[in-house]
């Protein structure tokens, strides 16, 4: 990593991770070797079924993680900065698990994926603090499926719009980074059923919707029809 990049490292949440479970001779030797990538909104950041020999973790931006079945996209989770991408490879035998999307303009910190193992693997608490990472990662993901296997298309736009809302955004009004079939692949449900929804939700002043642009009007009643699915 050369000096201009070094100032991106001065607020970043993986250096006080690894301040946590590494010495500073491991922590400078994997620092060292990082390189800085930008990533435009759209681009692929990791392809399912790729051998990698990054770890990428993300400084800013916010991606979509998704399985793709017969041409098919499946929207797993979606998830901000700061956060691992690719961290499911390090079980996976370095082969992407999952294909990684910047859903808006992204910049990430390239780790090598075989030194991060290593330095893992000689650092119980370091490897403690990952699987921890990795796990509500999956936690995310598997509430997902979860809302989708019980839930009516109502409850499941529901709990899209409150995620974005509590996770992602973190206010009642924000402007989507993605699309209307994003939000579809996300929710398990067709565009039409999120356009319908939508407007229903709007006519009902639960929310408001124009454009891009949502605001949540009526968040306790987003979560009743969330809870009763």
């Amino acid at each position: 990593m050369t000096q201009s990049d070094i100032k991106h490292c001065e607020h970043c949440r993986l250096k006080e991770l690894m301040c946590r479970g590494l010495s500073p001779e491991d922590m400078n030797s994997l620092v060292s070797q990082a390189k800085l990538r930008h990533y435009r909104k759209g681009e692929t950041i990791l392809k399912q079924g790729i051998k990698t020999t990054e770890l990428i973790y993300l400084l800013n931006g916010i991606v979509k993680f998704s399985l793709e079945d017969n041409g098919r996209e499946f929207i797993v989770t979606i998830d901000k900065a700061q956060t691992f991408v690719g961290l499911a490879n390090i079980l996976n035998e370095d082969i992407n698990y999952f294909t990684v999307t910047a859903v808006s303009e992204c910049t990430g910190c390239a780790l090598n994926l075989s030194r991060f193992k290593l330095l893992m693997l000689n650092n119980r608490n370091f490897m403690f603090e990952i699987m921890s990472l990795s796990t509500q990662m999956f936690r995310g993901a598997i509430n997902n499926f979860i809302s989708i296997a019980r839930k009516q298309s109502n409850g499941r736009i529901a709990d899209v719009l409150l995620y974005l809302s509590d996770k992602i955004y973190e206010s009642r009004t924000f402007a989507l980074s993605f699309s209307r079939q994003e939000l579809a692949d996300f929710a398990g449900c067709s565009k039409e059923q999120i356009i319908h929804t939508l407007r229903n939700f709007a006519a009902d002043h639960i929310i408001s919707a124009s454009g891009k642009k949502i605001e949540i009007i009526d968040y306790e009643r987003l979560k009743t029809i969330s809870r009763i699915g």
